[in-house]
């Protein structure tokens, strides 16, 4: 086996949610009469395989090892869209670039530590897991929720109600590893080095946990779930469900004005790669317009440690109340962030003006202001 079961861990809680089965069923028949599935992940760091001493160490790879030792005579395609520090926002703009582009057969969807256990999660995650579903009718979808293992904190108080209304699986850490944490079964520094990312032994942990839960599908893939019914409502605003990144490849039009702002050429390689395709700038009072249309609108910008490190004043529609400081200084030590701003939440679904300007800047600035993108949607209610 790619990953044994841990001596007393209680696999049997690691369903928080059973879920309509059907498309994983029917994924799992075609794999095993031998044909090709492609399998996908989307999440943050723990899916990247942050901390982990290999790639195929990440559970993601495991999982996917998984599908190709229990499926031996189809062709396995492994397709890892994790980005560190990244939450569903992102995701959810990312989803059709990073993951559904591959046409994924069967998607795991990693954030519930990434993601605050707040209204606006989930409202992101929604609008995430409804793009997945209505991609296409036969894409099967699990929700994975990762767990801090200092204090057992995630987001899958709100996650679950997703998961609930949509009739998805979903498999919990919370209730199969941090029991055994909080016991003192398990201590944290076997399994993790920051109480965050799992190392080796995390990963093979996580990645048993998913596959107790897959192996038990595989066992009874020939019985039949009821079948599923219409796509429910959403039951947020859903202002985010067909979130679009604009970078400096795919926004003609958008910049109306720019003086001292240059577009990154760079090629990007992988997605990881994530401080490309945007524009940068030193000069002080260097500034880029854009036009954009939607009702929820964000920014992305690297924040670094290098220091010292510049900043810009963001302004919407003209409205000095609106201002934003986009501060580049990092103020922890692990390395460059991507953050996303949110700019316009549930405004007016229209054509709205985002003007950056590079306020602060110092001789020894030690990179330039990198402004990574622009999100946008344009729904604005159920």
């Amino acid at each position: 086996m790619i990953t044994e079961k841990i001596p007393n861990v209680d696999y049997s809680k690691a369903v928080s949610n059973r879920g309509n089965l059907h498309r994983i069923r029917e994924v799992m028949k075609r794999a095993a009469a031998g044909e090709k599935i492609t399998v996908g992940f989307l999440g943050g760091s723990i899916t990247q395989g942050s901390v982990a001493t290999h790639p195929d160490k990440c559970y993601a790879h495991k999982v996917y090892e998984w599908f190709s030792e229990s499926f031996p005579k189809a062709e396995v395609v492994y397709v890892n869209a994790g980005i560190g520090a990244t939450d569903s926002q992102f995701g959810c703009a990312r989803a059709d670039s990073d993951l559904l582009i591959y046409d994924p057969d069967i998607c795991f969807v990693e954030f519930s530590v990434n993601d605050e256990a707040t209204e606006h999660f989930h409202e992101t995650y929604e609008g995430l897991i409804r793009k997945i579903l209505l991609s296409d009718p036969s894409r099967a979808l699990m929700l994975i929720h990762n767990v801090r293992y200092d204090d057992g904190g995630n987001a899958q108080l709100q996650h679950s109600k997703v998961a609930r209304r949509y009739d998805v699986p979903a498999v919990s850490m919370q209730q199969v590893i941090y029991p055994e944490l909080e016991s003192g079964r398990l201590e944290n520094r076997v399994i993790t080095h920051d109480d965050l990312h799992p190392n080796d032994i995390g990963h093979s942990l996580v990645a048993s946990v998913i596959i107790s839960v897959l192996e038990d599908i595989r066992m009874h893939m020939d019985e039949e779930d009821a079948p599923e019914g219409d796509m429910p409502s959403p039951e947020t605003a859903n202002a985010y469900e067909d979130s679009v990144r604009y970078r400096n490849d795919n926004c003609s039009g958008m910049v109306a004005d720019c003086k001292g702002f240059e577009k990154d050429h760079l090629p990007q390689e992988v997605i990881t790669d994530i401080f490309r395709k945007g524009w940068t700038a030193t000069e002080k009072g260097s500034y880029i317009v854009f036009k954009v249309y939607g009702s929820c609108i964000g920014v992305q910008y690297r924040k670094t440690i290098q220091k010292p490190a510049p900043a810009a004043t963001l302004i919407l529609d003209g409205n000095p109340e609106t201002k934003m400081i986009l501060d580049a200084d990092f103020k922890e030590t692990w390395g460059d962030k991507l953050v996303t701003e949110t700019v316009l939440d549930h405004g007016e679904n229209k054509e709205h003006t985002i003007r950056i300007e590079l306020t602060d800047t110092h001789t020894s600035d030690a990179l330039p202001f990198y402004l990574a993108s622009v999100i946008a949607s344009g729904r604005s209610s159920k």
